[in-house]
This record gives C-alpha cells, structure tokens and sequence, in this order.
C-alpha cells in the first residue's frame, strides 16, 4: 500500500493494489481535510485498501463524505463498504442508487463540482484549494480512453485549463505538479487523434480496424477495445460537426 502526499495541503492519496494495463499502478484514493475527512474514489473492494482509507480518516477525526468521479468498479467498488463503516454518511455522485446526486457547477464540502463527459457519462472532476482530483478525465501519465462525449471532454479540459491549477490528483498515477502543461498535452493528444482519423478518412480507409490501424499505430493489442471505443467517440464528433466523408 504506497501513499502520495500532496504538498503544502492536508490530503493523502491512497493506491490500492489493483495495477494493470487501464488502472497503471493502482488506483488512487484521495483524502481530503479533517473533522470531516473527505473521500474521492475508494476505489476496488479490496480489505486491506478499506482499512487503509478507515484508519486515515479515523485519524482525521470522521468522515464528511464519500465522492465519486464516476461509477466505473475500480473507483467506485469499496463505496457501499466504506459508508457502512461511517454511517451514516452521504455518497455523492452524478448517478446512481446515492444520497446526493451533483451537477457541474454544484459546491459539495470544500469542492467545486466540474463535469467532465467522455470517459464515462457521469464523469466529475472535483476542485478545491488549487487542486484538481480527476479521477479518469486526467491521469498521472498515459492518456485515458473516450467512451463518448467526446466534444463536451474537449470542452471540460479547456475549462479546467483556465482554473489555473496548481496540482492534479489523478485517479491513476503520479501527481500532476504542472497541471496547465498536462491540459494543453491532453487537448494536443486529441486534436492530434482528430487528425490522423481525417487523413486515414481522406485517403479512403473505412473499416474501423482500418482506421485504428492507421490513426492509433502504437496501441498493443491488449487495449485495442478501449481504443476502438475512443475511435467511435471521435467518429461520432465528426459526424456530429458534419466532417466525415459520404
């Protein structure tokens, strides 16, 4: 069980021991302040991740409550679990069976709520004190894979990127300490994406292993479904700015 300090604030951030080829080395758990500790992602139902995260927030003095970015399992799993252990508390999320369901602008605790589609539907990013904890809109090190959405993704990096941010606590990896140069990475990775799919388009590539062989040359072979799901994102914005070839 490692842990991430984030400098200069009161939070922690807790990876569970879940590594692989989407979660990188782990997924992040990050607490946030004290008497109330707040939770974002407790991630897999893994017990000694749970006891980890309990032993740090009774050391903080209780539990305010437990956010989620989005209900993918590796974020969202050891939620149930971990209100039990401090009910009652609310579970807040964009969707689902919660005691607060939020929207982009909404204020929950010391956070600002920011909707960011695209990895998933529900997906949320929450900011507070200078840092951004983003579960899978922006990861320490990789980029992440689209589902949809793709254009309002696009639209929610831009505003994050003009909160001029300090730190960015993702759900999986490093912490991000130049958080402006890893937005304009992330929106240049895309645009870039955009137009490889257009060349590939142009020179008459239809198939989608066609087009994932030529506009995403790199993935391995493991990652070729997550990829072929960015693709239909991207495919789906073009069709929806009416660029795509007849």
């Amino acid at each position: 069980m490692s842990a991430l300090e984030l400098p200069d604030r009161d939070a922690i951030g807790i990876r569970a021991d879940n590594p692989g080829p989407l979660t990188l080395t782990g997924t992040n758990t990050w607490i946030f302040g004290r008497r109330p500790a707040w939770v974002i992602d407790p991630g897999p139902a893994l017990e000694a991740h749970l006891d980890a995260i309990s032993a740090e927030v009774q050391a903080r003095g209780g539990l305010g409550a437990v956010l989620l970015t989005h209900d993918h399992a590796d974020h969202a799993q050891a939620a149930p679990e971990l209100v039990a252990r401090f009910s009652p508390v609310p579970l807040a999320a964009a969707r689902g069976t919660v005691t607060r369901l939020l929207c982009d602008g909404d204020q929950i605790g010391p956070f600002t709520v920011v909707a960011t589609p695209g990895h998933a539907p529900d997906h949320l990013v929450f900011v507070a004190d200078g840092v951004a904890f983003t579960g899978d809109a922006v990861l320490g090190e990789g980029s992440v894979f689209i589902g949809s959405q793709l254009a309002e993704y696009l639209r929610a990096l831009a505003r994050l990127r003009a909160l001029r941010l300090e730190l960015i606590a993702p759900g999986h990896g490093p912490l991000v300490r130049d958080p402006a140069t890893k937005l304009d990475q992330y929106i240049a990775h895309r645009q870039a994406r955009e137009q490889a799919l257009l060349d590939a388009l142009a020179a008459g590539l239809r198939s989608p292993e066609e087009l994932l062989d030529a506009a995403w040359p790199e993935v391995p072979p493991p990652l070729r479904p997550v990829a072929e799901l960015t693709l239909a994102a991207h495919l789906d914005k073009l069709a929806q700015e009416g660029r795509l070839p007849t």
